[in-house]
């Protein structure tokens, strides 16, 4: 091997030992955060249990809830799903991924009503808001389906193969976001 050649190893060598460190750490706080969500569910009990509560950053006065506990919970119990269905959207290898954005998409709206004004009940009428979502959703998951069954029908690939060649590998995790908004 000619110097040239040994230093373009070289140089291969450490950018796929720094992308490996890189996954390594990403990899351990996606782990870690996933791991402490029991404890971020635990985080309402430390909201007291009263219908006025005053810190130094806001005043919250509780309509609907009539306490401050009660919305912390209501809260986590929606906040802790979508944080996981987050990590997994971004994290997922499959083709059918997209489809994560439906549950994406109730999670956040229900946040946005709570947040609201305490006015109406969570659940109400979400599947006439969700309708937009699913309408761009449910068409794409199947058209890449309906992509995958033709080329099995030509071609002998596994689905490994099928799912590697519709895979999207941006480079980062921005142009990852960039790519659904």
């Amino acid at each position: 091997m000619n110097n040239k050649q040994q230093k373009s190893t070289e140089a291969k060598s450490k950018y796929q030992a720094k992308i490996n460190k890189k996954n390594l750490v990403l990899g351990s706080v996606i782990a870690t955060l996933i791991a402490i969500t029991p404890y971020l569910f635990d985080l309402y009990e430390s909201v007291p249990d009263v219908k006025v509560w005053n810190t130094f950053l806001f005043n919250y006065d509780s309509q609907y809830y009539g306490s401050a506990r009660v919305l912390a919970w209501t809260l986590s119990n929606k906040t802790i799903p979508l944080i996981l269905i987050f990590i997994w959207f971004f994290t997922c290898r499959h083709w059918w991924y997209h489809t994560l954005l439906v549950p994406i998409a109730m999670y956040i709206y229900q946040i946005i009503i709570i947040l609201n004004d305490d006015l109406n009940y969570v659940d109400n009428n979400q599947i006439l808001y969700l309708i937009p979502v699913m309408a761009i959703v449910i068409p794409t998951i199947y058209l890449i389906r309906a992509r995958i069954f033709n080329k099995i029908n030509e071609a002998t690939k596994s689905m490994q193969e099928l799912e590697d060649e519709f895979k999207i590998s941006p480079k980062n995790f921005w142009e990852k976001i960039k790519e659904y908004f």
